[in-house]
């Protein structure tokens, strides 16, 4: 099958004696090909089926392996046999583990009264400068003691009779004020408005000095126990970690066979295996458990006309639904987080996942477009994935950055970028609407010349500095030093540059405005992508209504391509015969003809999708007419800022590049090497940089994915798809056969 569909899944139904049900057990796991669907219990006939009596001791036994893995990392992602790691759990591995949790319960309970004994000596040195015994800090009573910081001493009024005392611990004010207990309540206010703060005094019967040594004392003899008790951690590690994770991992597949026969029904002699296979493993399933079963049949899955693929909760349909496996990839499966980011797709639907793997990058590239950034985003990619180990999720994100990282240098060569530098020269024609450099050379004035192309030097910041020769050095990767601008004249006004000057106006040599166009235009082809799956899903798999068949997709989502394709034509026109007429004084009658007649068919093309939206919406979802005129306009109308929702693509890069020039122009620009503050500005600058470019990685990706997620998906998207799940053991640390 083709990447942009799940595999084809089966039901298998495998029955045997119920002595042959370990061997099958195992066999499943050995295959992990079986989605095992659980007994529910309903058959008065059959029962769920017994666990293994090793089931409970595996159950004791993985918590304590599990609670002590908690505690210590793997040292090595090395594959052990499964022969060296049943010899180490028959070892000494649980008493070492016994070894590791004490030991590791001792340090937490020193880290702790370590942690206490500074606490108190941070508040024994704050109330040090009052020279005052701790046990005449509290412990009266007649009297209220007030003990802490104050902001302001003398606005603390003390009643006669009363005492104060003050001192400075640092840069703060320390008061004790002992006042009779009639007194507290009014002295608590004159406090509280002078901004005071309580220190908690210990109870200790001796001096403060002496207490203060005792500290030091017992901080030097915890100390001394952390530092032996790491060292013992450490070794441990270094000894045991990995014989601890390995036996784990085996742990938790002996328990996952010695709990499964509870997840089958059986009968006192017999037992009957239910659940889902790809049909891709059918054949060989099959013939593995033919020598242990008696029975073993695997039904390819058929969704039935107007089933749709939905989920098994689905109340307009009971058929069961399978899980959902995705197609090998290797490229695109890290695209695959995504997708499972929403949900996987319903059976029979189109798998989203390719199609990402080429916009994502896209519309993120599209938005940074830095090649400074994008070299560190692609170096940081690299770094997670040569650390990822066994560790396939991890993999799969540095995967997704090198992606991301590529796009971002692809668009940054393109915007001709540079850590928010802008290296490659502007340029502008001599002949009114030529952007590109061939185009102007080949046009004629009005006196008969030729156009000439005129440059100017990159330049950032108001005072016209000249950039770094780090950086303008790059235009030597373009042809002619960077003096070249070659444009695309494409359809509806839409123009593509090399190179695009994305934050500069076209008037000055740029493309800025032809970026914004172009945002549009990308986000009308990719709605209508959307809207063109969908039509395919609901042409083959109804669309959850009990409705299939091309007629029910034609009305319920060729109206919304009429819509927006219809919306686009007289949206372009009324919008470029006000421009066209301003810009010339004696527009050509024949363009404004044009104008008209695509205005005139984009208005059709409205109206007749507005239409089949109505008759959509009383045919298939029950929405009476007098309902659905006015529904009908306002969800058509909706269209309109989903497609503007692409504008971000602009927005977004446009503020990036923005936020970091103005680091540029304020710190690099100042950047002076015999100045005392060159360190401080330069770091300045670099932290300006990381900003933008952590901003950058965070922000393009929370709107790519929302371009993605809620105006594209939702065109076509049923997300009611379960995983599939294989049964059996997934081996990482262990090596089972």
């Amino acid at each position: 099958m083709s990447q942009i569909h799940t595999r084809q899944m089966g039901r298998l139904v495998a029955s045997g004696t119920l002595d042959k049900l370990d061997a099958t057990i195992e066999m499943l796991a050995h295959l992990r090909a079986l989605h095992l669907v659980d007994y529910d219990g309903e058959d008065d006939d059959l029962s769920m089926g017994a666990p293994r009596d090793s089931a409970e001791q595996l159950s004791r036994d993985v918590n304590k392996l599990r609670n002590a893995a908690g505690l210590v990392a793997a040292k090595t992602n090395a594959v052990q046999s499964i022969v060296d790691v049943r010899s180490s759990l028959s070892g000494d591995l649980y008493s070492q583990v016994d070894t590791l949790v004490s030991t590791q319960d001792r340090l937490d309970e020193v880290e702790s009264g370590l942690k206490a004994l500074s606490d108190e000596q941070s508040m024994l040195s704050m109330v040090a400068p009052l020279k005052l015994e701790i046990d005449l800090l509290s412990g009266y009573e007649n009297l209220t003691c007030f003990v802490g910081t104050v902001r302001d001493a003398k606005a603390v009024e003390v009643p006669n009779g009363g005492l104060m005392f003050t001192g400075i611990a640092g840069k703060q004010t320390v008061i004790g004020v002992f006042v009779l207990n009639d007194d507290a309540a009014a002295t608590q206010s004159s406090l509280e408005s002078a901004g005071f703060s309580p220190t908690p005094i210990p109870e200790y019967d001796g001096s403060l000095v002496m207490r203060m040594g005792e500290i030091d004392a017992e901080k030097s003899e915890l100390l001394a126990e952390q530092e032996s008790l790491s060292a013992s951690v450490e070794s441990w590690v270094d000894s045991n970690a990995d014989s601890l994770h390995s036996g784990l991992e085996l742990l938790e597949r002996d328990q996952e066979l010695a709990t499964a026969p509870v997840r089958i029904a059986t009968t006192d002699h017999a037992f009957i295996v239910d659940g889902w296979v790809e049909m891709a493993r059918a054949d060989e399933v099959s013939d593995s458990l033919s020598s242990i079963c008696t029975v073993v049949d695997i039904e390819p899955f058929k969704i039935e006309p107007g089933g749709g693929g939905h989920g098994h909760a689905d109340h307009h349909h009971h058929q069961e639904m399978p899980p959902i496996a995705y197609q090998d990839r290797t490229a695109s499966k890290p695209m695959e987080l995504l997708t499972d980011a929403v949900g996987r797709p319903g059976y029979g639907r189109i798998d989203p996942t390719l199609f990402m793997f080429v916009t994502y990058p896209i519309f993120f590239g599209l938005m940074l477009g830095d090649m400074a950034y994008g070299l560190f985003t692609l170096g940081l990619g690299v770094i997670v994935m040569r650390r990822s180990g066994n560790n396939e999720l991890m993999h799969l994100g540095g995967k997704f950055l090198v992606y991301i990282g590529i796009a971002t240098i692809i668009f940054g060569y393109i915007y001709g970028e540079f850590a928010g530098f802008e290296y490659l020269p502007h340029g502008h024609c001599d002949v009114e609407g030529i952007l590109g450099v061939a185009q102007c050379e080949a046009a004629y004035l009005p006196d008969g010349s030729h156009g000439h192309y005129h440059w100017k030097d990159p330049y950032f910041g108001d005072d016209k500095q000249s950039l770094p020769a780090w950086v303008s050095w790059m235009s030597v990767m373009y042809p002619n030093g960077g003096e070249v601008h070659w444009v695309m004249d494409g359809p509806f006004g839409l123009k593509l540059a090399y190179p695009f000057h994305r934050v500069t106006g076209v008037e000055d040599g740029g493309n800025l405005e032809n970026l914004i166009l172009l945002t549009i235009y990308l986000g009308v082809a990719h709605i209508l992508i959307g809207l063109a799956v969908g039509f395919r899903d609901i042409w083959l798999y109804g669309n959850g209504h009990g409705d299939q068949g091309f007629v029910c997709a034609l009305f319920e989502k060729g109206s919304w391509m009429l819509i927006l394709i219809g919306g686009f034509l007289a949206a372009y026109a009324f919008l470029s015969v006000p421009a066209y007429q301003e810009k010339w004084v004696n527009p050509d009658q024949d363009y404004l003809d044009l104008m008209g007649t695509v205005m005139a068919v984009g208005v059709a093309k409205f109206a007749i999708g507005l239409g089949m939206l109505m008759w959509t919406l009383f045919r298939y979802h029950g929405v009476p007419f007098p309902i659905n005129i006015g529904l009908a306009g306002i969800e058509a109308i909706g269209m309109l800022p989903t497609v503007l929702s692409y504008v971000r693509l602009f927005a977004v890069g446009v503020v990036g590049v923005k936020i970091a020039e103005t680091g540029n122009n304020m710190l690099y620009g100042s950047l002076d090497f015999s100045s005392p503050l060159f360190p401080v500005i330069l770091i300045g600058w670099l932290m300006v940089q990381l900003f933008a470019w952590g901003l950058g990685v965070f922000s393009p990706n929370i709107h790519a994915v929302r371009l993605h997620f809620v105006e594209w998906m939702r065109q076509f998207y049923d997300s009611s798809g379960e995983a599939f799940k294989p049964f059996g053991f997934k081996a990482r640390r262990v090596e089972v056969e």
